[in-house]
């Protein structure tokens, strides 16, 4: 009994210490239920298998060698009997093979090789949205994208003036990815056709979506409206506008002027800057008493945009300050005049008034008063006057002294002054083109307008305390002798234009009277003269100035 139980203990021992063998040449392994979806990267099987024996991992190989060398491993998800394996990361249209590999305890078991292509990679796909907020320069465009095997890297929309635009034409990038965009498109013609497409670019090149046309509107052009003309002096006023802009960037604004109407660029014009909003401009260089138009501009690529007209009429005075003395010119518009004893002055007129003849002159200034002993002391320093009074007319001065004093007054101005010629003493002691004819600068009655024997009490008398003549100019009867620039010579008959008299003599001209003389030589006409160096308590002077 005891031999009985030891072989048995030693046949169990014997038995538990062997492996147990498979033979698995013997197995055969068998995909069911096969189905398979390729797509251009992946391959994924889902398949049901049977097999009794403990499977440690199922996996699907894949390779483009029949070998399966190189081959890839793809390990199954397994439920049940079911399996899942997706093979990633393929090449598209390619032929590969693949079989099922069973991992069990002690070896593997291979299914039969199977083969499957792969598809062509899907490409993006894009659509072009409609085309809207369209002017002469911009509209908006866009479109949507679904992303395909690659990814988007940049998105737009491309234009141009012929079909099936591309992205060597105009075009903006919007991003990348997939989804909806807008794109803002710029730069363009006014009234012009355009063409205009969507597009997505990956790795695999540039889709496009359907073209859509469009045409752009007119330009919108700025608007001008001219302000008002102010601070009007005779020779500068200010003017200005607002300008608002249309689809155009204005590149220069400003105010452009004339004496006749509707002034454009190619008259006088300044340059204020550019862009939108309200600006002032300084117009320089007028001539006094003188009517002008002026308007607004704006200019543009496109052209240039005027506002509405204005007229303003330049004042008749030019005002300056020396050394805080101050004086007043007045405009004279140029004209043509009778000049000599003409039929007013009678037979009061002398025979160095004659003959009449017709003189033809160029505008000019000329002083309202004549040139005080504040003036004169403020340029020279000292006043050579008998009579004094700041406000009185300087006297005691010669022509020569006059010289002196009008060299320092330009260098203190930095403006030409001089004496009036003969020609111009007179055309505005008449009253210039308006003149009324009188037979004293400003009236017929000569106590209306002069200081002379009868009314002066033997002195000078603060300039532009009698009546003006029609140019508003003061004094040119009576008070003090004025002199001029011309040596004293005999008219001559013809027609003259700016004369400046003769070229030489030995006296030069002085015009209008004094304190002390008669009215007969206070006339507008009359001529006296004198040696450039002699002085006399009723000797003064008047400036002109040239414009």
């Amino acid at each position: 009994m005891k031999r009985i139980i030891l072989f048995i203990i030693a046949a169990t021992m014997l038995l538990s210490g062997c492996k147990k063998y498979i033979d698995y040449s013997a197995i055969k392994l068998e995909i069911t239920n096969e189905e398979l979806v390729v797509t251009s990267t992946t391959a994924t099987l889902r398949a049901d298998y049977s097999w009794p024996w403990k499977v440690v991992s199922i996996a699907m190989e894949v390779s483009e060698d029949e070998g399966f060398a190189n081959a890839k491993s793809f390990e199954a998800t397994v439920s049940g009997n079911s399996l899942t394996v997706t093979a990633k990361g393929l090449k598209a249209e390619t032929k590969y093979y693949y079989r099922m590999r069973l991992n069990m305890e002690d070896g593997k078991v291979e299914s039969e090789t199977k083969t499957f292509v792969t598809t062509e990679y899907i490409l993006p796909t894009v659509t072009t949205s409609e085309v809207d907020y369209i002017s002469a320069t911009t509209a908006k465009c866009g479109g949507e994208v679904t992303e395909g095997d690659y990814t988007v890297t940049a998105r737009g929309v491309c234009w141009s003036t012929a079909d099936n635009p591309t992205l060597d034409d105009s075009h903006t990038v919007d991003g990348g990815g997939a989804g909806a965009f807008i794109s803002n498109i710029t730069g363009l013609t006014e009234i012009t056709t355009y063409y205009v497409r969507s597009y997505a670019t990956s790795s695999a090149g540039t889709v496009y979506g359907e073209t859509r046309t469009f045409k752009t509107a007119a330009y919108i052009l700025p608007t001008v409206t001219t302000s008002d003309v102010n601070n009007i002096t005779s020779t500068t006023a200010e003017c200005g506008g607002v300008v608002t802009e249309g689809d155009l960037t204005v590149m220069a604004r400003g105010v452009c002027w004339n004496t006749a109407d509707n002034p454009t660029l190619d008259d006088s014009h300044t340059v204020d800057g550019g862009g939108a909003g309200a600006f002032t401009s300084t117009i320089t260089d007028l001539i006094g008493n003188t009517t002008y138009c002026v308007r607004a501009y704006a200019t543009t690529s496109e052209g240039t945009v005027y506002g509405e007209t204005r007229t303003f009429k330049t004042n008749n005075n030019f005002s300056f300050t020396v050394n805080g003395v101050s004086f007043d010119m007045v405009y004279v518009e140029g004209g043509t005049f009778d000049m000599g004893a003409t039929t007013e002055q009678g037979s009061d007129a002398y025979s160095d008034e004659k003959p009449v003849h017709s003189v033809t002159l160029s505008g000019y200034y000329i002083g309202k008063c004549e040139v005080t002993q504040e003036l004169w002391e403020a340029v020279m320093g000292s006043n050579p006057s008998y009579f004094k009074g700041a406000q009185n007319p300087v006297e005691q001065v010669s022509w020569n002294g006059c010289q002196e004093f009008i060299s320092r007054l330009n260098s203190l101005t930095g403006r030409t002054f001089r004496l009036p010629t003969e020609a111009e003493w007179e055309y505005a002691a008449r009253g210039g083109n308006k003149s009324r004819h009188y037979k004293y600068s400003g009236s017929g009655n000569i106590g209306y307008v002069a200081w002379y024997w009868k009314n002066s009490g033997d002195e000078t008398h603060t300039v532009g305390t009698r009546t003006a003549n029609e140019l508003g100019i003061y004094d040119m009867s009576g008070n003090v002798w004025e002199w001029c620039s011309d040596w004293k010579g005999d008219y001559s008959a013809g027609a003259q234009t700016n004369p400046q008299g003769p070229s030489s003599g030995s006296k030069r001209v002085y015009r209008g009277g004094g304190w002390s003389d008669s009215a007969g030589y206070c006339r507008v006409s009359f001529r006296g003269g004198d040696f450039p160096d002699w002085i006399h308590n009723s000797y003064g002077l008047r400036l002109v100035l040239v414009p």
